[in-house]
């Protein structure tokens, strides 16, 4: 298995940071409005998954098309982010359709990667 860059591993693991707060306060806004149940955490544990995973392998991708040649590394980002937006259609779909899971906290999770990638400059500054 090759290298994971540093810089991935440490981005992901920003963005996995802001999602787990983010998390956090969904559920917490879920259970103000009594609205919370299993399926809400359920769903959020799935949606968030998600969302770190295709921020995890969308940087392996760049990590990996920056060593070739401009072309391929063109198809190879076209391709990675097909398939990345294949999954989250899919992890989508299955908190629609499985009654385990609350559809509104799986599909909303999916957002938080780029609340956390907005926050980033502001919440970064001095380690820049």
């Amino acid at each position: 298995m090759k290298q994971i860059d540093a810089t991935v591993l440490k981005e992901t693991r920003y963005i996995f940071g802001i999602t787990l707060i983010l998390s956090v306060l969904m559920e917490l806004v879920f259970f103000l409005l009594r609205k919370w149940t299993l399926s809400v955490l359920l769903g959020n544990v799935l949606g968030a998954f998600g969302a770190v995973l295709n921020f995890f392998l969308m940087g392996i991708t760049v990590q990996n098309a920056v060593k070739k040649e401009e072309k391929e590394a063109r198809n190879l980002i076209k391709f990675s982010q097909s398939a990345r937006m294949l999954m989250l259609f899919l992890i989508a779909g299955v908190g629609y359709l499985v009654p385990l899971f609350h559809t509104v906290a799986v599909v909303v999770p999916l957002l938080f990667p780029r609340i956390a990638i907005f926050l980033h400059p502001i919440l970064m500054k001095d380690n820049a």
